[in-house]
């Protein structure tokens, strides 16, 4: 399934595993209302879904909050990068810009990131 030029709202836990597994490569940001940092990386992610191959999602664990344990979130945002179905790595370090999270996307899936 190929990447969308905006990254899609996931409200349950089911929904993030349907969508990781459609995906050979997902990154999927962790956020809660209300948190400023967190608004501001939509952008910056719909920016990165333009210029990647990588299908991006968004899902807020305090809907379902046995993500928060699952997926050991302990701050929003972070973005877990999964391939294959399987988290690869993890950005837990506040707001990112386009080029810090092209650049983590390129150490961690090169082949995903300059594909145009």
């Amino acid at each position: 399934m190929a990447a969308t030029s905006k990254p899609s709202r996931l409200e349950t836990g089911d929904e993030l595993d349907d969508f990781v597994d459609a995906h050979d490569v997902a990154l999927v940001e962790f956020y809660t209302s209300g948190c400023a940092m967190c608004q501001a990386m939509e952008p910056v992610l719909g920016n990165v879904s333009r210029a990647t191959d990588v299908a991006i999602g968004m899902v807020n664990p305090g809907d379902d909050i046995e993500l928060v344990d699952r997926f050991d979130i302990r701050s929003v945002p972070t973005l877990i990068l999964f391939e294959d179905g399987a988290e690869t790595a993890r950005l837990a370090e506040g707001f990112q810009g386009g080029d810090a999270v092209t650049a983590f996307l390129a150490e961690h899936v090169p082949n995903a990131v300059g594909a145009d």
